[in-house]
């Protein structure tokens, strides 16, 4: 669901911050990332929620937002595909297709592509709570649960509803039934 008020902004904003486990109250002066979340969040409350020509404030957030993502190393995240809870683990390059859709509660790390194929032009959906490691790629029109892992430099191509699972290889199959809770920030789950 994306963010449709100013209350579902500072409840994006509150588990991005846990789940990126920052202090509350302040924005450290370096930190790129977590500047690159808050005006992800904002060009998507702008983008989404004011009426007509008030929409042009969305425009200058992504703006903002593009330059940001090419000082962090290339992040291209468009609006709207991530809920709440995203942590953005490292500087480096993050390819992610407009159409994805990510559940809340992700961490994703550098090298990651999120990408449709050329045949319906449309990327993945994936569940809640997933964690996805140096270098996943996760390509198509394909669904994964909650609770996923994706191991470093697997290529998933197809879907994986099973929930719990942690996946692997080049093409990705199903290695462990160890779910992504270890690699996620523990306050995201006291809600």
């Amino acid at each position: 669901m994306p963010i449709q008020s100013k209350k579902d902004l500072k409840y994006y904003l509150e588990q991005d911050r846990i789940a990126l486990k920052h202090p509350a109250g302040f924005v450290l002066k370096k930190d790129s990332i977590w500047k690159f979340e808050i005006l992800l969040r904002k060009a998507e409350y702008y983008c989404n929620c004011m009426p007509g020509i008030l929409k042009i404030i969305g425009s200058l957030y992504k703006r903002r937002l593009y330059r940001l993502g090419l000082k962090c190393g290339g992040f291209s995240i468009p609006v709207n595909c991530f809920g709440p809870g995203l942590s953005i683990a490292h500087y480096g390059p993050i390819v992610v297709n407009n159409t994805a859709k990510v559940g809340k509660n992700c961490r994703i790390h550098e090298g990651v592509t999120i990408g449709a194929t050329g045949k319906n032009g449309q990327a993945a959906i994936i569940g809640d709570n997933c964690f996805l490691a140096t270098g996943a790629k996760v390509i198509g029109d394909i669904h994964l649960g909650n609770d996923i892992a994706v191991g470093a430099n697997a290529v998933v191509t197809k879907s994986f509803l099973e929930d719990k699972i942690t996946l692997g290889g080049v093409p990705a199959k199903k290695i462990s039934n160890h779910s992504s809770r270890d690699f996620l920030a523990d306050g995201l789950f006291d809600n």
